[in-house]
């Protein structure tokens, strides 16, 4: 079981507001760069991995769509060999794979806190509140699909709302949903300045786009750093854990 620490000088927590932030995630994903690349690194080889597992070849499928000027249906994609099975069995492991960035949360709050930093560490939350991560992820992804097959508008303004869940199933060990209740009330509270925030951190997040495509993979744990950021800044820094 883990216990916490008191709260160290060194840790530090920016104001409520979007650019204060912004500019404490990036501080932190600076200096944790190389942990969230590894986080990238496993995610996407696994992501291969199911590719060839499946006889899906994605790479065959944006050709064809190129050719086509990108006249292809929803139906024609459907139907493209191994499209199925990967679809099914990537939403797996996308969900299996989620604590390893929620994990970045852990990590960017021991770079907070100066402490030394490990591999291992990347892996934590698959020991602390598992579970709930992985029910949390669930219900995330569902009400992501559902809003994006609506419009992009609405998933745009109702996605901040889960942006702090993730901090609270790590460090206060909440259930899914009362986690999920926790942070829809502290961005109903402060709508504006999370909105902004969350805007700001999916732009960082996929301006990695500009480096032949690989850029966006590097820079999409940075979301996972700004919610910490966000946490630190609505109700500080929190205690350390001891695993």
């Amino acid at each position: 079981m883990e216990n916490f620490n008191e709260f160290d000088s060194q840790a530090t927590s920016p104001n409520r507001e979007a650019g204060a932030i912004i500019s404490h995630a990036l501080e932190i994903f600076k200096n944790t760069f190389l942990y969230c690349f590894l986080a990238v690194v496993i995610y996407f080889l696994l992501g291969f991995l199911v590719q060839m597992l499946t006889g899906f070849n994605s790479q065959l499928l944006v050709e064809q769509i190129r050719e086509s000027g990108g006249n292809v249906n929803y139906q024609d994609i459907i139907a493209a060999p191994g499209f199925a099975a990967y679809s099914g069995a990537n939403f797996l492991v996308t969900l299996l794979l989620t604590p390893i960035f929620v994990s970045l949360i852990y990590v960017a709050n021991k770079s907070n806190f100066k402490q030394p930093i490990t591999v291992s560490d990347i892996f934590f939350a698959y020991k602390q509140n598992f579970i709930n991560i992985v029910i949390y992820a669930l219900i995330t992804q569902i009400a992501l699909t559902i809003l994006l097959l609506m419009c992009l508008l609405p998933a745009l303004f109702v996605m901040p709302f889960f942006f702090l869940g993730y901090p609270i199933l790590i460090f206060e060990k909440a259930s899914a949903f009362d986690a999920l209740k926790k942070s829809f009330n502290i961005v109903q509270e402060n709508y504006g300045t999370i909105l902004f925030t969350a805007i700001l951190a999916a732009l960082i997040s996929i301006a990695g786009i500009v480096l032949c495509c690989v850029g966006v993979y590097l820079t999409i744990p940075f979301a996972y750093i700004a919610m910490y950021s966000t946490y630190c800044a609505y109700f500080g820094a929190p205690r350390q854990i001891e695993q």
